[in-house]
């Protein structure tokens, strides 16, 4: 069955009312009249197997039991595994009672070929699923595929929705994301891909008005952390024209996904955006242009979990490990709204969430680690 609805202000304040004490701390933060927790929890990396497919539905059902109402996905992760993951988790919070829909913020993304539950063995059972699954059905060309992995057509994009909808055992998400547009930049020029981008955010656009999606945005990795010389770079203002040109003033585009950690602190520290003529900062470009930022890799897929530098304890006193305070800096990036943590064992999860009973860093003690010393 598929469970209907959405994230509603009024679920996702009833879900951080249950939460007293990480509500008093400021674990959640009110972002399109929604109230989302500011850790949530990721599901990328891990084997196609059972073990881990049990790992990650324990794991995801503990974070909503422990004050986390962010889950975030995507078709690809684990060959289509950890989305179906997160839907039998889902059936099992909603179906006991543990938790309502329109309490959960649900977010994945379109764009890399997915496979279906393990990889393909050889180059004829690539170029066969291929076939089968998007030439044959017109989702797509061959020549629409960049880097022999992604994809951005509107009809790929709607067969990929599709499918995440019945993965995840819901009738809508809450944010949809193009996961890494910048792969396209690879091999196409800067005006095909404004073309590419501005169709497929034409799609979702008509997915919003279906009722199958509450907004969209792009999940990246190295485009807005790029500077501007650089091929797959991406330019946030350019990016929301492509959104205007696809829906007007009033478009869905409402959030950016992208790293934010100790070892990767771009967003925040390079001025490599440009807004009405400005130079600044990933984070106050998105804040000038109104866009939500969910902080994705916060330990850096574990790099981040130990052996810190001694200041960044004292910069974030009161935790007791490294990962820790890897989630305490990302959360308290001024402008980001999510600091996402890929979470498959329970353990993690209680460590990590131990972070929502204490408030953000202040903004001089987050600055503490970019000055000298």
């Amino acid at each position: 069955m598929a469970y209907f609805g959405f994230a509603t202000p009024g679920g996702t304040a009833s879900f951080r009312d249950s939460f007293a004490v990480q509500s008093d701390s400021g674990h959640f933060r009110e972002w399109d009249d929604l109230w989302l927790s500011s850790i949530g929890i990721g599901t990328y990396l891990g084997e196609a197997d059972e073990e881990t497919d049990a790992a990650y539905r324990d794991s995801v059902a503990r974070a909503v039991r422990g004050g986390c109402n962010v889950i975030d996905s995507a078709i690809n992760y684990r060959f289509q595994r950890s989305e179906r993951c997160v839907g039998e988790a889902l059936a099992s919070l909603l179906g006991a009672g543990d938790a309502r829909r329109e309490e959960v913020f649900l977010t994945t993304k379109g764009g890399f070929i997915p496979f279906d539950g393990a990889p393909p063995k050889d180059a004829e059972e690539f170029t066969d699923y291929l076939k089968r699954t998007f030439f044959d059905s017109g989702c797509c060309g061959r020549e629409d595929i960049v880097a022999n992995c992604h994809c951005m057509t509107p009809a790929y994009l709607r067969h990929e929705l599709e499918a995440s909808l019945g993965n995840l055992g819901v009738d809508t998400v809450d944010v949809y994301y193009v996961h890494n547009p910048e792969t396209q930049l690879q091999e196409v020029s800067r005006e095909v891909f404004r073309d590419r981008l501005t169709a497929a955010f034409s799609e979702l656009e008509a997915a919003a008005g279906e009722g199958k999606i509450r907004s969209y945005g792009t999940a990246t990795w190295a485009g807005f952390r790029a500077d501007p010389a650089e091929v797959e770079y991406l330019s946030l203002e350019e990016v929301i024209g492509c959104a205007e040109a696809a829906g007007g003033e009033g478009h869905r585009f409402r959030a950016v996904q992208l790293p934010l950690n100790l070892g990767m602190p771009e967003a925040f520290s390079k001025p490599n955006q440009t807004v009405r003529g400005k130079r600044m900062s990933f984070l106050a470009a998105a804040a000038h242009l109104g866009v939500g930022v969910m902080a994705s890799g916060s330990i850096h897929q574990g790099r981040m979990a130990a052996g810190l530098p001694l200041d960044v304890a004292e910069a974030f006193p009161g935790l007791s490990t490294d990962a820790q305070r890897a989630i305490q800096f990302t959360r308290s990036a001024p402008g980001v709204t999510v600091a996402l943590v890929g979470m498959r064992q329970t353990a993690h999860v209680e460590e990590n969430l131990a972070v929502a009973e204490a408030a953000p860093a202040s903004f001089d003690q987050f600055m503490k680690l970019f000055r000298p010393a």
